[in-house]
C-alpha cells in the first residue's frame, strides 16, 4: 500500500472513523494499491457536524473581506503546489497528467472567483420613504455539506468550498470513495491558509454517509454531484428533510454537425470531446448527429481518433467494472447493425496490464432508440446518428431526458442560433466541443440533468449557499408619515 489508511478530516485534525470498515483504494492507471478508505458511521457525521457548529459563529461574523483573505492564500497554495496535487489527481483517477494538471488550474479559477465575492454580495440600500431605509444582505446558511464524485477529484469539491465557506457557512465535504486522497491534500492546504479548524471537515463513506447528510437536521443544504439516478434520490430525501438540494446528474450531450462545418475544427474537437478524461465527465460529447452528407468530416474524425492512444493521450476509465460496461455498450451496438469505425475494446497499455483502459471508440449508423445513443456511456465513446434535417437533430437532442449541454457546428450565423434557441439544454456550444462556461457564468444543465434552482458555481451559486435578510430602519419620529413608512 502506497500511502497511509486515509482519515477523516475533523476540527482541524486527521483522525480515525469510529468503524473499522474500509475499501481498497485501487488506481486506474496500473492496479496498484494506494491506500485504505473507512466506511464512516453517523457517529462520525454527527462528531463532524458538531465541530462545523462550534465553527460557525465566529467565522460567520467575520467580514466576508477578511474570510477570502484565506482564499487569496489558498490559490497561491495551488499553484505552489499544482504539480503535486495534478500527479495525485492523476494517480487515484486514471486521467492523464495533462488534464490533472488543467483540473488543478480550474480550481485556481474558481479559487479566483470567491476572492471576488466581497464586491458581488455588497447587498441593497434604499430611502424609501423621508428616513426609512430598506436593506438587503446575504447571510450564511450554517452547516452544509458536499457530496463529490470521482471523475474530479480536485475541481468539484473546488466548485463549493471556496464559495460556500468564503459566503460565511462551514461545511462538511463527502469525497467519492473511489478517489479520497485529493480531498485531504486540499484540506491541508485550506489549514495553511489559515483556515481556522472546524470551518471544513471531511468525512468518508458510502451510501450510508450520504443517506447521514440528508437526514442530518443540522446540516441546512446539500450539493451532489454524480448520475441522475442518485441525484433524484438524494434531491428527493434532502428535500423531504426540509433542506436546500441542488443535485447535479448525468448527461448525454449532442453534437450536433453541418455539412458547412470546418472539417478539421470539428473533428479535432469532436474527438477530444469524447475522449478527454476517458470521457468520464459530464460534459464529454457522447452522441454526434450528422445532418445531409458529413462522410468527409466523419472520415476525419476517424482519423483523429486514431491518434489517442491509451496510455499516452488517453487515461484510464476508473475501474474493471466500468471498463466491462462500456465495452458492452460497443459490443450491443454493433449487434444491433451499429458499425464500429475505431474499435477501443481489450485495450491494453504495455507495462500497465493492470490498468482499466478502454480505447477511442468511434460508431456510425446508430439509431436513435439504441441504448448507446440514449444512455449515458462514461466512457471515449462517440455515437454518430444521421439526419437529413436540422429539425430532426434538434429532434432527437430534444427527445433525451437529460439537458446538460448540447453543440452545433457549422459556418451559418442562423443555423447557430436557431440551435442555441430549439436545444433542450442548459449549455450550449458553437464549435465548441466542451461548453463549460468559464467564471462568473455558472456551471449548470437542465431537465434530469439537475434538480433544484439556481446553479452550483458562478454567481448563481451566492443565491445558494446564502439567504437574503431585508431589514426596515426608521430613526426620526419627527419625519412625515404615509402610506410608505
Amino acid at each position: 500500500m502506497k500511502y497511509a489508511p486515509v482519515q477523516n478530516y475533523i476540527n482541524g485534525q486527521f483522525v480515525n472513523a469510529s468503524t473499522d470498515k474500509a475499501l481498497d483504494v485501487i488506481s486506474p492507471v496500473d492496479g496498484t494499491h494506494l491506500s485504505t478508505v473507512p466506511l464512516s458511521s453517523s457517529e462520525d457525521l454527527a462528531n463532524a457536524v458538531k465541530a462545523a457548529k462550534a465553527a460557525f459563529p465566529k467565522w460567520s461574523k467575520m467580514p466576508i473581506k477578511e474570510r477570502v483573505q484565506v482564499f487569496f492564500r489558498y490559490k497561491y497554495l495551488l499553484e505552489k503546489n499544482l504539480k503535486e496535487l495534478a500527479a495525485l489527481c492523476t494517480e487515484e483517477n486514471g486521467k492523464t497528467y495533462g488534464e490533472s494538471v488543467a483540473e488543478i488550474e480550474k480550481c485556481i479559477e474558481l479559487t479566483e472567483f470567491a476572492t471576488s465575492l466581497p464586491q458581488l454580495v455588497t447587498g441593497e440600500v434604499l430611502e424609501v420613504s423621508k428616513g426609512v431605509e430598506c436593506r438587503t444582505e446575504h447571510v450564511p446558511l450554517g452547516v452544509v455539506a458536499s457530496i463529490v464524485p470521482f471523475n474530479f477529484p480536485a475541481m468539484v469539491p473546488n466548485w463549493t468550498i471556496p464559495n460556500a465557506i468564503a459566503l460565511g457557512n462551514c461545511m462538511i465535504i463527502k469525497p467519492s470513495e473511489k478517489v479520497p486522497l485529493s480531498c485531504g491534500r486540499l484540506a491541508e492546504l485550506l489549514k495553511e491558509a489559515g483556515l481556522p479548524d472546524g470551518v471544513l471537515n471531511i468525512v468518508h463513506g458510502d451510501v450510508d454517509i450520504v443517506n447521514a447528510i440528508c437526514d442530518h437536521p443540522e446540516i441546512e443544504a446539500v450539493s451532489f454531484v454524480g448520475s441522475t439516478k442518485v441525484a433524484k434520490i438524494v434531491y428527493q430525501r434532502a428535500t423531504h428533510n426540509y433542506k436546500r438540494c441542488l443535485a447535479l446528474g448525468g448527461a448525454k450531450n449532442h453534437l450536433l454537425v453541418l455539412p458547412d462545418a470546418k472539417e478539421d475544427m470539428t473533428a479535432a474537437n469532436v474527438v477530444a470531446s469524447m475522449s478527454g478524461c476517458a470521457g468520464q465527465r459530464c460534459m464529454a460529447a457522447s452522441a454526434m448527429v450528422g445532418v445531409g452528407n458529413i462522410d468527409h468530416i466523419i472520415n476525419k474524425i476517424v482519423t483523429e481518433a486514431q491518434k489517442v492512444v491509451p496510455g499516452k493521450n488517453l487515461g484510464a476509465v476508473i475501474n474493471k467494472a466500468s471498463k466491462e460496461r462500456i465495452e458492452r455498450y460497443i459490443t450491443e451496438a454493433e449487434q444491433q447493425g451499429a458499425k464500429v469505425l475505431v474499435d477501443g475494446r481489450k485495450a491494453i497499455v504495455d507495462g500497465k496490464e493492470n490498468g482499466t483502459y478502454v480505447g477511442p471508440t468511434v460508431i456510425d449508423y446508430v439509431k436513435p432508440d439504441m441504448a448507446v445513443a440514449k444512455e449515458e456511456i462514461f466512457g471515449p465513446v462517440i455515437s454518430i446518428m444521421r439526419t437529413n434535417t436540422l429539425d430532426e437533430a434538434i429532434a432527437i437532442e430534444n427527445s433525451n431526458p437529460y439537458g446538460n449541454a448540447a453543440s452545433v457546428f457549422t459556418q451559418n450565423g442562423g443555423y447557430a442560433r436557431y440551435v442555441i434557441e430549439k436545444a433542450s439544454a442548459g449549455m450550449i456550444g458553437v464549435n465548441v466541443g466542451v461548453p463549460v462556461p468559464r467564471e462568473p457564468f455558472s456551471f449548470g444543465g437542465w431537465n434530469e440533468s439537475k434538480f433544484g434552482v439556481g446553479d452550483i458555481t458562478g454567481k448563481s451559486s451566492i443565491e445558494f449557499w446564502t439567504k437574503l435578510k431585508k431589514s426596515t430602519t426608521k430613526w426620526n419620529p419627527e419625519a412625515g408619515i404615509n402610506w410608505m413608512s
